[in-house]
């Protein structure tokens, strides 16, 4: 990934672009992202301009604010995104640095989405999001072959306890379950094929996980509608993850489950995803987020 600091004649020339990575204390692991604090000037093309200059995976714009209630859009190198999980929570930790750790709101073109900041001092701030409400759905048997043919994963390097199904918890997702951690650390797809396999079910990721314990997965995400070959920690597929093991009963709620990834692109991230009971209950997904150099 690239980052540039606006130069005269850049799309992000006069815009306070900041920049911070989610899901982990080190400014080296988990998932850079792009924050606009004040994009109410910015109409979608400059917004989408701006984000691919910024070359993260995604870039957040608040477009309004009213209190601790904000209006946010949320760009990939190439399209508009209705939800991203990682720029949400670096949104809340970059601005509850400047007006306080609290309880935030989110308006996105996914739903509204609570966050709540903590901060005490002895670590990098900690944000909470609450997802819309989930559902999961099958996938047809001609598509999930596409998907197997385009990832270059035979059916018998699959978790067979796992069943191939879409998730949603403000976006979609395609999930997956490798039978072994070497499968999933052997990640090499035709990124035109899955991005039109994507594109034509509406994905935003593809969900990739292995499960090491009760409740410890490792996951990854390959992101190629946004551009972006792989995104290295994905809260919204993490928020799908959570309720995709529930409605599989993969997972006994309520459960705490902590979600690995970005190893093995050399940007480790931790996730942690808090399952409740009951068919529609949001779900939640928590991390840390600090700031990083231009």
């Amino acid at each position: 990934m690239t980052t540039t600091t606006g130069t005269p004649g850049d799309a992000s020339a006069g815009t306070g672009i900041l920049r911070y990575t989610a899901f982990s204390g080190d400014p080296a692991g988990g998932n850079p992202a792009g924050v606009v604090l004040d994009a109410s000037g910015l109409d979608a093309a400059r917004m989408l301009a701006i984000a691919a200059e910024v070359g993260y995976s995604e870039t957040a714009f608040v477009t309004a604010t009213e209190g601790r209630t904000l209006t946010v859009r949320y760009f990939s190198p190439k399209a508009e995104v209705s939800f991203c999980g990682h720029v949400t929570l670096a949104t809340a930790v970059a601005l509850a640095e400047r007006i306080g750790a609290g309880e935030l709101l989110f308006r996105t073109p996914a739903g509204e989405v609570p966050v709540t900041v903590t901060a005490d001092g002895e670590g990098p701030p900690r944000a909470t999001m609450t997802s819309v409400t989930p559902y999961v759905e099958d996938i047809a048997p001609d598509r999930l072959t596409e998907a197997l043919a385009a990832l270059d994963w035979p059916v018998a390097d699959l978790d067979p306890a796992f069943r191939p199904r879409i998730a949603y918890a403000g976006a979609r997702h395609l999930v997956l379950a490798a039978a072994t951690r070497a499968r999933l650390a052997d990640l090499a797809y035709d990124f035109d094929r899955l991005e039109a396999l994507m594109t034509g079910l509406d994905l935003t990721t593809v969900q990739l996980l292995w499960r090491e314990s009760e409740s410890v997965f490792h996951v990854r995400d390959p992101f190629p509608v946004g551009g972006v070959v792989e995104d290295p920690a994905t809260g919204a597929a993490a928020l799908a993850l959570g309720a995709y093991l529930r409605e599989e009963r993969l997972v006994e709620p309520p459960a705490t489950l902590t979600l690995h990834q970005g190893d093995d692109l050399g940007r480790p991230g931790v996730l942690t995803v808090t399952v409740p009971p009951g068919e529609a209950a949001p779900i939640r997904v928590t991390g840390t987020a600090v700031p990083i150099s231009a």
